[in-house]
């Protein structure tokens, strides 16, 4: 790899754990940030916590910040991390500061950034990529990682994902990216479930009644997916079809299932849930909008996943935060 910076499009939690995880591995970063991250970063530092209980410490003078967009002058990658939303509005940052050679890497939820990021990117090189773990921005420059998982970089000839992998922050290669990314947003779909249950994920999971109501809504996404021909890949070594079946069984078989292939910190919470405690939009309509679009197109059935996003939009009207539903009340 080049020594040139490594820069991280829209800076939240994801791109400042990402971004300070590269640093703390000894490579240049640059983030560009809201004023309000700026402003802790500089106080108080990076401290990036896991779920194992470790942790690394970066002062600010570690990392270039930055509010304005001309930091992309002499990236050699862009790892962009912004809400799907603004991804246009990014994008066209990118084209007007970055070089032309810069490799523009898509951290983001969802499936139709990358088609976004191209479109107004001309021939850059543009690769999807999927993150699998949570991360919850805890204040005073702290960002925990609180679920497992290895982030997956669409492979390209000169092994993009390779190069940035470092120590704590592993990132493979895949040559289904589509089917990668298409699997996390089948998993993806409990984001909403947590935000409308104001439960942390490893409480919510425990409870079979809100798994039935995960694998009710997951079987709705993979029959459209299966109508629109798309074989989504499963993160997990267990193959997706298999899902909604396993988060139908009892909590004690499950409960050994999971030990087994994914690590979910206690305190874990879904970004749906922290945009909802936040006042913030969701990424609602590139989740379950996704898949209601393929099932419209595909006359596909999902009446479950219409009622959810209907919640999350009054939730979102609203503007009190997590609406502490059962998931009596979500079935309606």
């Amino acid at each position: 790899m080049t020594n040139r910076p490594i820069v991280v499009a829209g800076a939240g939690a994801i791109g400042c754990f990402v971004g300070g995880m590269l640093a703390a591995a000894g490579r240049r970063v640059a983030l560009l940030v809201r004023p309000r991250v700026k402003t802790e970063i500089e106080r108080f530092g990076l401290l990036l916590t896991d779920f194992d209980g470790s942790e690394k410490r970066l002062g600010a003078g570690q990392l270039a910040l930055s509010e304005d967009p001309s930091i992309f002058h002499s990236a050699g990658i862009v790892l962009v991390t912004v809400k799907s939303a603004d991804t246009a509005a990014v994008a066209e940052q990118i084209a007007q500061h970055a070089p032309e050679d810069a490799v523009i890497v898509s951290l983001q939820n969802g499936v139709g950034n990358v088609a976004v990021l191209r479109e107004r990117l001309g021939g850059r090189r543009v690769l999807a990529g999927m993150v699998p773990f949570n991360v919850i921005a805890m204040g005073e420059g702290r960002f925990h990682r609180s679920t497992s998982g290895d982030i997956h970089i669409g492979e390209d000839a000169e092994n993009t994902a390779g190069k940035l992998s470092v120590a704590g922050l592993t990132m493979r290669a895949s040559a289904d990216i589509t089917g990668v990314q298409w699997g996390k947003l089948i998993i993806n779909l409990n984001n909403a479930l947590s935000a409308l249950s104001d439960l942390p994920l490893a409480a919510q999971l425990a409870n079979r009644d809100w798994r039935r109501l995960f694998a009710d809504q997951m079987a709705e996404g993979l029959a459209a997916l299966k109508a629109a021909g798309i074989t989504p890949v499963s993160a997990t070594p267990i193959p997706m079809r298999w899902s909604p079946a396993l988060l139908r069984l009892p909590d004690a078989i499950f409960k050994a299932i999971l030990g087994r292939t994914m690590k979910i910190d206690p305190e874990a919470r879904s970004s749906m849930w922290q945009d909802l405690k936040q006042g913030r939009r969701t990424e609602i309509d590139y989740l379950q909008g996704a898949v209601i679009a393929l099932a419209e197109r595909n006359n596909v059935s999902v009446p479950l996943m219409r009622r959810i996003v209907a919640l999350i939009k009054d939730a979102e009207a609203a503007g009190n935060g997590p609406l502490r539903l059962t998931p009596q009340q979500i079935r309606g």
